[in-house]
This record gives C-alpha cells, structure tokens and sequence, in this order.
C-alpha cells in the first residue's frame, strides 16, 4: 500500500487548494489508486512547512469531492469504488502509457500467428496440450541460445537457459531467490515492474545516479560500499524510461564492479533487438553473477508472452525453475513452440526487422512534431522520455493530458528515492497506426505550448 507523497499543486491559488489539486492529479495520473494511504494530517503539515488547520481544511475537501475517505482507528485513504479504481482517471482516447511494440502490415502478425499455431497443431505430436519441464523443452532453450546469440558473442549454453512466462514473472522469482530481505540498487529512475516486485517481496531500493549513458559506474561502486545490496537491476539497451543504451565500456566497468564486489546482476534487456548494431550482453562480461532476461512481448508482440532466462548456472537454473513452479509453472507450451518455430524458420528476425523500422518511422514523426522540447530517443526504439519546461510538475501534466485523451507516464511512476526530474515517457508504439499517433502527438504538442496549465479538479 503506497504512502503519498504530499505537494501543493504550482498552479494553484490557495495553499489548501493547491494540496487538493495535487492529490487529484496524481490519482489522475495513476501515481495513487484505490486504497493507497495518506500519511496523517500533521505529517503533512510537518512535510510541507505549513499550519495544520490548511490541512485540515483541504483533506476535508477532498473528501467532500469523494476523492478519499477516513477509516475509524486505520486512517485516510484514497477512495475505494466497487467498479473503478477512481472517478478522477478516465480512460485516455488514446493511451500512449504502454510501452509495447508497434504492429505494422509488413509484420503481419495476425495471419503469422494463426498459420503459425494451425500448423504446430496439425502435427502428429500433442505435446503442445500436455504440461512440460518448468526450463522449457530443449528444442525451446536451442532456439532461444540462437536468438541470443548476437548479444552473447556465441550462443550461450543451453544448461544455463530457462524459458519462462513473460519477463515480469522472471524477474519476480529472481529477486525472490537473490535478494530475500536484503536491498536491489537500481537507477534513480527505474522500470515501475521492479518497483512492485520489491513493494511484494519487501525488499529495499536503493537509488542510483544515472547520466546520458545509464547508471553511473561510481554510483554502484559507493551503494555497494554502503549498503551491501543483494543485486544490481539494470536495463542496458534503451533504458525504460530514459532510453539511455549503455556502451560497451560501461557495461565492462559495471560488470567489473559487481564481481569485485560479488553483487549479482538482474539485466533486464527486452529492447537488445531494437539497436542498429548489438551490444555485448553483460551477462556475456559477468556470466557468473548476472541473470540475463530477454523477452519477446517488446520485440515481437505481447501475444507472444515468452521470456527466456539465462542463468549464472546449471544449478541456478534448477533453483529458479523451482521458485516460478510454486507461482507460474511454466510457459504456455503452444506458445514456446510457436517462438520456437519461429526462430528456427527466421520468422522471428522478418518481425522483429519490420518492428525496428516502423519504430524509426514513428521515431521520425515524433522528431517532426516534438521539435520545440528536449527529448530523448533511441532511433527504433518504442518510446521517449520527454523533459518538460520549467515550473511543469509531471505528474500534473500527465493528468492534464489524460483529461484531454492522451495517456502518458510521468516521471514519479519511475522514481527510486527523491527524484526530481519533471519528465514523461511517451509511448509511440501504442497508437494504432500512424495518423493516430501523430494525432496524439500535435496535442502533446499544444500542451507542452499551452503558457500554463489548469489542475482543475475532475468531478
């Protein structure tokens, strides 16, 4: 259960209001939802340097809004309703939040998919409709050592590969299994996925100083010093949210530090595909520490939720195979063998290759229309990570937007620790097709133009 984080909206005109205004925009922007917790009126007196009877005066009409409600002996809350999370977060007319791969006609996805399936199922075998080792079949871990060859300088072994469930269940039982009651350092600004696995598993995050190139090498190296965490989570290839890919002497000097330091590594690499030239793994620098993820769902399509795990061990893969069979026993055994296919026949590559440039094309749309603000992109890469101007709070632009039909992602939805970065990821792969995303984007445009916005509350 989240503790909110109180503010008093810039725009606003009366500190009581203001209070209001930023509490409705972060519902609106889905940094709070129902059941999350206010801390209690003093402590936002304390943290906002004001007296208690303008917090007692704001709450109170925030509850009058129905936006929270107090519980006899428990505390205040953010309103609970039985068919919505919240009347504050309407649906966005077009929601570029989710950061998922275009799907363009050249893909041809859907008749791939049912070609793909309808022929797997006119064969002989039934081994599709039977359940299968939680590692995944050895056809499935060969094809996966193929598909990850380009990153790992070779194909890795196939003792050390495990193929799971979409890449969030990976990562849940990984953490579960190296970091158990201990601390993950990961970027200041980090994939909000990790965030919910350490909010279950009550782990702690430790933040990490990151620049243009990702986290920073020194960083690591103090937070190891300091607060000796379990593990190091980490995106190399176009970071989620910021897109920073790290260069090779980056990834050399973090894996050196962690196996100095005998830090275990969780890498996250789902967008590995996406870059014009690959990149070394760094699992393929620390092989004995880290745990390389690599999902199709950000290459290929979501309907392919396949994951496959390299491990720092055979024995590690045992180890996790146990720890996903007592929540998530395995991947879908149709599906795997549908990526399995895929990447034998060179499927998978005509996708991923008919992904990557309707990226760049959208990419290039963005350039066209954004030209104004300070972005940053990879060239075929799903999303940007937008800085907004001066004296812009995110998370209030980002309820703005939705009010008007665009869903975006503000910064706090991201932060480890007190960042303060005022920025959202905008999702260019989400729109249908280009014509809608460039609908969205001139609006993003008259926006970010508008002289100052209104935090208005919705009712």
């Amino acid at each position: 259960m989240a503790l909110w984080k109180p503010r008093i909206a810039a725009t606003s005109r009366y500190k009581h209001q203001g209070i209001v205004d930023a509490l409705n925009a972060d519902i609106a922007a889905r940094l709070l939802t129902s059941g999350d917790m206010l801390p209690s009126q003093r402590e936002i007196a304390r943290q906002l340097g004001i007296d208690l009877t303008t917090v007692t005066r704001a709450l109170n009409e925030a509850r009058r809004l129905d936006l929270i409600e107090a519980r006899t002996g428990s505390g205040t809350f953010v309103k609970t309703w039985p068919t919505q999370p919240t009347p504050a977060a309407p649906a966005a007319e077009l929601d570029l939040s989710m950061n998922i791969p275009p799907q363009p006609a050249e893909a041809d996805l859907h008749n791939r998919i049912a070609g793909g399936v309808s022929s797997l199922l006119a064969g002989t075998s039934s081994q599709f409709l039977s359940y299968q080792e939680t590692t995944g079949t050895e056809a499935a871990r060969h094809a996966a050592a193929q598909w990850l060859a380009p990153r790992f300088g070779g194909t890795p072994s196939t003792d050390r590969l495990l193929v799971a469930c979409g890449a969030q269940s990976a990562l849940f039982a990984i953490c579960s299994l190296v970091a158990a009651k201990g601390s993950i350092c990961a970027g200041t600004l980090t994939y909000p996925g990790l965030k919910s696995v350490a909010a279950i598993l009550g782990l702690t995050l430790q933040p990490l100083a990151m620049d243009e190139h990702g986290i920073v090498p020194e960083a690591f190296e103090e937070c190891c010093r300091s607060h000796a965490p379990k593990a190091l989570y980490v995106v190399p290839s176009i970071d989620n949210p910021t897109t920073a890919t790290m260069p090779l002497p980056r990834r050399q000097a973090i894996a050196e530090i962690a196996s100095r330091c005998k830090i275990a590594i969780i890498e996250d690499d789902p967008y590995a595909e996406l870059l014009d030239q690959p990149l070394p793994a760094i699992a393929s620098l620390a092989p004995d520490l880290t745990w390389h993820i690599a999902t199709l769902s950000k290459c290929a399509t979501p309907a392919l939720r396949i994951a496959y795990v390299v491990c720092p061990s055979a024995l590690d893969v045992l180890k996790l195979a146990s720890s996903l069979r007592a929540s998530n026993p395995g991947a879908s055994p149709l599906l795997a063998a549908l990526a399995t296919s895929w990447i034998e026949s060179g499927t998978l590559q005509q996708i991923a290759r008919a992904i990557r440039e309707e990226s760049r094309a959208r990419q290039s749309l963005a350039a066209s229309i954004l030209k104004d603000w300070t972005y940053a992109a990879e060239p075929a890469g799903h999303h940007l990570w937008l800085t907004l101007p001066a004296q812009r709070n995110a998370a209030e632009f980002a309820a703005l937007a939705r009010r008007s039909g665009l869903g975006i992602v503000p910064a706090p939805a991201f932060s480890v620790g007190s960042s303060s970065d005022e920025a959202v990821r905008v999702s260019l792969g989400a729109a249908p097709d280009r014509a809608r995303l460039e609908q969205g984007l001139r609006l993003l445009d008259r926006l970010l133009h508008e002289p100052q916005f209104s935090t208005g509350l919705i009712v």
